[in-house]
């Protein structure tokens, strides 16, 4: 209180929740369908997560409109090989076609 005013604070609760998540990405840039060349999925469920319900899930319960910051870092844990599809080998046993077909022919 100064002079008769009343001053009045509002601190807001803000809360920063980190979260470690770990999910498998698939990149295969010459999909044929857009949705294919990039695949982000649940290690455990093989689901695609939901970026939007995981921030939902850390601002909390409250209902209203939020303004959030996300930070995203991406750190490489493992890379799989890509397996080359196998080349197989087929051998055709050599055919000798009779003298008569080769003359109708």
């Amino acid at each position: 209180m100064h002079n008769g005013c009343v001053k009045t604070f509002w601190k807001m609760d803000l809360r920063v929740s980190p979260m470690m998540k770990h999910y498998i990405l698939n990149l295969n840039p010459t999909a044929k369908h857009e949705w294919d060349r990039f695949i982000l999925r649940d290690p455990l469920t093989a689901k695609r997560p939901e970026i939007a319900k995981l921030i939902a899930e850390a601002v909390g319960a409250d209902t209203g409109s939020y303004l959030v910051s996300v930070n995203i870092e991406v750190q490489v844990l493992e890379q799989a090989a890509v397996p080359q599809a196998e080349q197989l080998s087929l051998s055709f046993p050599e055919v000798s076609v009779p003298s008569q077909l080769r003359e109708a022919a």
